[in-house]
């Protein structure tokens, strides 16, 4: 038992210095916080053991995960008057029921909407969903967004995949113009993060030469917040959920998320809430932000 609270202490102090090979630090950088549901074993057996040592090592990974990963259950958000929601929503290309997932969304009743994987046999069925709640429109690919406010100088954002899979536009918020990305990062599984990585780093650096006051990044990102590959687009915005909400915020896989692949970024904003919303009939949950200008 010792050993292994040792083997779990070591995995969340340094798996940041993990050489990246084959996407294999990414993946420990993602699981790292998962570690948490060793701390109930590790417990367990100090209990039996009823040795110093035992419970030493139950509570010593239990402490560095606090430090490390607890500030995410404190309460947190400004207390300002949200003066615009964005919600994010991974729909799902082989989703049995486009209309309910749409629906569900609608019912988030936020300002402005990113659809990502709205493959072309669902685009027309989510359209009729959307059209009658949000006056703007434009997509591309798979790629939407949907806003209550108008939408202008729409252009495709190159995120090296070889294909278009992220927009910009710019909305004409009430209280300020807001530049908007919708973006689905490539796919990443574990030891093929090459696409991934490739493509974050190519919206990484359309985001660090974005010149807009303000901004707005939300999708499927494909990763972790822990996962050391997004550190370059967190040098330039910042996390709704870790700003403004309460806990991991995990999305998928939907009926049981333990990772959150989606995300909204910002900046130029203020954030004043963050929440994690069950949608039926897809395979991720759906993210919701809120924020104040100013």
């Amino acid at each position: 038992m010792v050993f292994v609270a040792l083997v779990v202490t070591v995995a969340l102090a340094f798996h940041r210095s993990v050489p990246n090979v084959a996407g294999f630090g990414s993946v420990l950088d993602t699981a790292a916080p998962l570690l948490l549901l060793a701390v109930p074993v590790l417990i367990l057996g100090a209990v039996l053991a009823r040795t110093k040592l035992a419970v030493v090592a139950a509570v010593v990974p239990l402490l560095l995960w606090g430090f490390l990963f607890g500030r995410a259950w404190l309460p947190k958000g400004d207390p300002g008057a949200t003066q615009l929601r964005v919600a994010s929503q991974n729909v799902n290309a082989a989703n049995p029921d486009p209309t309910a997932t749409a629906g569900a969304v609608v019912a988030q009743d936020a300002d402005v909407v990113a659809l990502v994987e709205v493959a072309d046999g669902l685009q027309e069925t989510v359209a009729e969903t959307m059209s009658e709640h949000y006056d703007y429109h434009v997509r591309v690919s798979t790629v939407e967004l949907w806003s209550r406010f108008p939408i202008r100088d729409y252009a495709p954002v190159d995120t090296a995949l070889g294909w278009e899979r992220a927009l910009r536009a710019v909305v004409e918020a009430p209280e300020g113009e807001v530049a908007v990305y919708a973006v689905h990062l490539g796919s990443a599984r574990p030891g093929v993060t090459a696409t991934r990585d490739r493509s974050l780093r190519a919206l990484a650096d359309a985001v660090a030469g974005d010149p807009a006051e303000r901004l707005v990044v939300a999708g499927d990102f494909n990763t972790a917040i822990t996962d050391r590959v997004i550190a370059p687009l967190r040098e330039h915005v910042r996390d709704a959920q870790g700003d403004a909400g309460r806990g991991p915020g995990a999305t998928w896989p939907a009926t049981l998320p333990v990772i959150r692949p989606d995300q909204i970024f910002y900046r130029g904003l203020t954030a004043t809430t963050s929440t994690v919303v069950r949608t039926p009939a897809t395979d991720h949950r759906a993210v919701v932000a809120g924020f104040h200008f100013g």
